[in-house]
């Protein structure tokens, strides 16, 4: 065997031991505060904001809050998956493998789109939040797990999360 691999298998993952540890109590709170805020926003002063944009920025604000909604429902998913595995509910495999339908790539608009600017800040700064967690989350899943998105990663695929839904309804009501 040669020394690399088995450098590798005596790492030390800071991420995997964050998961199993109390300290990932914080990051679970914190992300699911998270999405909190934002359903709370999009449900109500969220709704104000958006019928005060004009016909561009309300446009995009649709389309934002959509990608917003997502890409926290996938961070909730992923740090409730970590957090079976933590309690023992899952074993490490199974997080594993339930993992791979978590999607932890969800896109922004760019800060210097057309519209971004105009709209409402509490929106933006939830959209900022949600990323900078996407990232650290992702960060952390490719310590734990990278195998799986390196492959995804090498194969240069890149698939739609609603085309993913629509296949998976599409699977589940073809045998009825």
């Amino acid at each position: 065997m040669s020394e690399a691999p088995q450098e590798a298998l005596n790492m030390i993952r800071l991420a995997e031991r964050r998961i199993f540890s109390p300290s990932f109590k914080p990051l679970y709170d914190d992300g699911m505060r998270l999405v909190e805020e934002a359903a709370e926003y999009l449900d109500g002063p969220g709704r104000a904001d958006a019928k005060r944009l004009n016909r561009l920025a309300a446009t995009l604000y649709a389309a934002e809050s959509m990608r917003l909604t997502t890409r926290l429902m996938q961070i909730a998913s992923w740090l409730l998956l970590q957090r079976a595995a933590n309690s023992g509910e899952m074993t490490r495999d199974q997080v594993a493998a339930e993992k791979a339908k978590v999607r932890l790539d969800t896109a922004s608009v760019r800060e210097d789109a057309i519209g971004w600017p105009e709209l409402p800040e509490a929106f933006r700064a939830l959209v900022e939040r949600s990323l900078s967690l996407q990232s650290l989350v992702r960060r952390m899943d490719d310590e734990i797990y990278g195998e799986g998105e390196q492959t995804a990663q090498n194969t240069g695929r890149r698939t739609n999360p609603v085309s993913d839904q629509i296949t998976l309804l599409k699977t589940a009501f073809a045998g009825g």
